[in-house]
């Protein structure tokens, strides 16, 4: 236990910046962590799994909950960790119906970025939830950036079902007031939907500003309802997704963060190596 402090202390000696502006040189914006991937680590022991992800070299976070811990006091620890939220997930009910609790908590974070990352919908989605959902984002989108907040949608995978000659997604996207609606790519469930995110970026621009990173095991069944068993998540490199072609088409059209977020149970192994990739990879 005593040599475990010993090391994390020499980590958080250890300046996160070389890496920060290597990655920001190759890839055109920052890389950090989506927390949500060490979230049974963080049920266990909170300060602990924080010293973690310092340790990982990273700086920037994304936040999916407090694990647990009142927000005042987990926001307290990141910042005595030197770690930097950006933005965070709420739920799709608390954007429907609690907004105030949402800006709140996001002034308590200073995140840049808030988003709805999940709904409860029918199996299938249909064009009636697309359309009530489009509505939520709008009125939360307009509120959000009158407090200086910025609304997202994270793709989940689910709105890729048909819609006249196109997509639900292309839908929601086209219900939406781009000007208070932005969207967060998951690679991952965007491929697992069977669509290219190479063409999602170029279609939709600069509507992207946020994109979660995480890599798909070669086999992995493809569906249209937004799941997958977690331990078809690999590390970075070690799937079926192009990545040298997805950075420059995210890089083309200005995406802004980058968050790395793996939810197998090996996440604590492949975050390093997931790291290592983006550090080599080729543009």
């Amino acid at each position: 236990m005593k040599l475990l402090s010993v090391i994390l202390s020499l980590f958080a000696l250890v300046p996160a910046s070389g890496f920060r502006t290597y990655q920001r040189k190759t890839i055109g914006a920052p890389i950090g962590l989506q927390l949500y991937s060490l979230r049974d680590q963080f049920k266990a022991d909170v300060p602990r799994t924080l010293d973690q992800v310092r340790s990982f070299g990273i700086k920037y976070v994304e936040l999916a909950g407090t694990y647990g811990v009142e927000p005042q006091l987990f926001s307290a620890e990141l910042k005595a960790r030197g770690l930097q939220a950006i933005s965070a997930h709420f739920s799709y009910e608390q954007f429907r119906d609690h907004l105030d609790d949402v800006i709140r908590e996001s002034k308590l974070f200073e995140v840049q970025y808030v988003g709805c990352a999940w709904i409860q919908r029918p199996h299938p989605l249909d064009e009636k939830t697309v359309r009530e959902i489009a509505a939520v984002f709008n009125r939360a989108g307009e509120v959000l950036a009158k407090n200086n907040l910025k609304f997202f949608y994270h793709i989940h995978g689910y709105e890729f079902g048909p819609y006249e000659s196109g997509t639900l997604f292309d839908l929601l996207a086209a219900q939406t007031n781009s000007k208070y609606v932005l969207f967060q790519m998951d690679v991952y469930w965007v491929v697992n939907a069977e669509q290219d995110p190479v063409k999602l970026l170029k279609r939709y621009g600069n509507r992207f500003v946020l994109m979660h990173v995480k890599d798909m095991k070669r086999g992995t069944p493809h569906n249209l309802l937004g799941e997958s068993d977690v331990e078809n998540n690999v590390a970075l490199g070690q799937g079926v997704i192009p990545w040298s072609d997805v950075i420059r088409a995210a890089k083309d059209v200005g995406v802004k963060w980058y968050f790395l977020e793996d939810e197998s149970s090996r996440s604590v192994a492949q975050i390093p190596q997931s790291l290592r990739f983006m550090e080599t990879l080729k543009l």
